[in-house]
């Protein structure tokens, strides 16, 4: 079947996270005079995306919810046992700067222009609407999506194939007419794979490694992968 719709990832695939999280800690520890307290910045900031992913993983699987997961990640980066006030109050004053670096991809706009004439949009992301509805719509870019399904929203997080499913059924279409891209090759390529739609892995860094899954290194590659779904055998050019 040809695909007819593309789902997407936000967080490290059409908005930088990673480089707005990192402007926003600094500033962050700046002003919580917190740079004493290690040997370096860089020291700092990859205790903070220790703590990050410990409980990120913490949520995605049910464990936590999205409060208690904020919450948990200052306890942890500041080793000290806050109540939930201090805690959201500390966590406030971080996100404050983090939505100051707020920027998308410079590939994301361009490519969602191409698309638009011949595919529908959605967003599937392991995270909350709350959160990342607002997001798009600062960002500019959330009268893209159809709709936007989060899993702290429909209770179920990718890898698992019923997120997947759940995008598709809001789109009204099976899964072998859906692209879904995403920068985790497990998570999102693979997971979605395994749920019946065409993962694509967006490999910003160029790490490779994974001959299995389509790749592609940038945006701009994704129109002809899709034009081209290699997911049945056929010529594979994106590395």
């Amino acid at each position: 079947m040809a695909i007819r719709a593309v789902l997407w990832d936000i967080d490290d695939t059409i908005f930088d996270y990673a480089r707005a999280d990192r402007a926003g800690m600094r500033r962050h520890l700046r002003d919580e005079g917190l740079g004493a307290a290690y040997a370096c910045v860089e020291e700092a900031l990859e205790h903070w995306r220790e703590a990050t992913l410990a409980h990120w993983q913490r949520f995605s699987a049910g464990e936590v919810t999205w409060e208690q997961q904020r919450r948990d990640r200052v306890r942890t980066f500041l080793g000290a046992s806050l109540d939930d006030d201090e805690a959201d109050a500390w966590f406030a004053r971080y996100l404050a700067h983090y939505e100051a670096a707020w920027e998308l991809f410079p590939d994301t706009v361009p490519v969602l222009d191409l698309l638009a004439a011949d595919y529908r949009h959605a967003v599937l992301s392991n995270s909350s609407l709350l959160n990342q509805d607002r997001k798009l719509r600062v960002l500019g870019v959330r009268d893209r999506f159809e709709a936007v399904l989060c899993a702290a929203d429909i209770g179920v997080s990718k890898p698992e194939a019923a997120a997947f499913h759940a995008a598709c059924d809001a789109l009204g279409l099976p899964p072998a007419e859906v692209a879904y891209v995403g920068d985790q090759p497990d998570i999102d390529a693979r997971g979605a794979a395994e749920a019946g739609l065409l993962g694509v892995w967006l490999d910003r860094s160029g790490s490779g490694g994974r001959p299995e899954l389509p790749r592609i290194t940038g945006l701009d590659q994704l129109p002809a992968l899709l034009r081209g779904d290699t997911r049945f055998g056929a010529p594979q050019t994106f590395g």
